[in-house]
């Protein structure tokens, strides 16, 4: 069985969802470091500072997702544009399935 060609849209749908998960993640680490920051940083003074510091981290939750799932997008549909490029020069790749 031989891998002749991917479907472009439905590799970069997956890639997106992928990335977009990852993003959420990186997005939660982003927020969390954030608000400890925040935290910290109301200890030395009163300023508005904690609330513009937990406001960019709830930002960094929903523009992660948004940001990474876009670009998972774009990889995928790239990736699979050179996959069947390059399939068509070298014959794709053997698979083996039971």
């Amino acid at each position: 069985m031989v891998l002749k060609k991917i479907g472009m849209i439905s590799l970069a749908k997956i890639s997106a969802v992928i990335y977009a998960f990852l993003g959420l993640i990186v997005g939660l680490f982003i927020a969390a470091a954030v608000a400890l920051g925040a935290m910290a940083g109301s200890m030395f003074s009163d300023s508005l500072s904690p609330l513009l510091g937990i406001a960019f981290g709830i930002g960094a939750i929903i523009l992660c997702p948004i940001f990474y799932g876009v670009l998972g997008f774009v990889a995928g549909l790239i990736g699979a544009a050179l996959y069947n490029w390059m399939a068509g020069y070298t014959g794709g790749i053997e698979l083996e399935l039971e």
